[in-house]
């Protein structure tokens, strides 16, 4: 090959690498940008509102609060004490299944609901907007710690006179109960038994 059939191959070359170098270029600037993997505020409804349910949802719930077992969603339910995720969901499918609960005795249905739970439960609960506290509860109403006799005392199961004359006589000396588990401090009273009355105690 002769020098200057050199040089010629040489310069072909050379416009070639840099044809391809100048597509190169221009196609790259028109690839269009990558597409964010971050999550649109704007494309699920207000994000701020999704953060306060989120929140909401997550809070403990009040001394003064109250859930409506007939219509809560499972979340919701979760957030009454002792009251997890799958017990709250089994709430809510007893109730799809079986149909309203009516009050306390309704809910008690359900598994993994006990005296003691109820206990827990009554003062935060409703059925159907009406306070659980001032249901009927078995056909009996419910009995105030802070308002009732030595008779409607006497009247409840397990209780017997001598029990009901000491709860009056505590209630009288150390002040109106703040909440039915208190009854603990009366002398002759046990757990067990303040679970079993349970749903048919409130203190207002």
């Amino acid at each position: 090959m002769s020098p200057a059939e050199r040089r010629s191959l040489t310069i072909l070359l050379a416009l070639g690498v840099a044809g391809h170098l100048i597509r190169a270029a221009s196609g790259a600037s028109s690839v269009p940008p990558p597409v964010s993997l971050g999550l649109d505020p704007a494309a699920d409804g207000n994000p701020l509102a999704h953060r306060d349910s989120a929140r909401a949802l997550a809070r403990p719930i009040a001394d003064t609060e109250r859930i409506d077992v007939e219509r809560a969603t499972p979340p919701e339910l979760a957030r009454l004490p002792g009251v997890g995720p799958a017990l709250a969901k089994r709430i809510v499918a007893d109730r799809q299944i079986h149909g309203a609960f009516g009050g306390i005795a309704g809910l008690d249905r359900v598994a993994g609901i006990g005296p003691a739970m109820l206990r827990r439960l009554v003062p935060h609960l409703t059925f159907a907007g009406v306070a659980a506290d001032t249901l009927a509860v078995g056909g009996d109403p419910a009995v105030d710690l802070n308002r009732a006799d030595v008779a409607e005392l006497d009247a409840l199961p397990g209780i017997g006179e001598a029990r009901a004359r000491a709860i009056v006589a505590f209630r009288d000396s150390a002040g109106p109960f703040r909440q039915v588990t208190d009854l603990i401090r009366v002398r002759g009273v046990s757990q067990s038994l303040i679970g079993r009355l349970a749903a048919r105690l409130v203190v207002r």
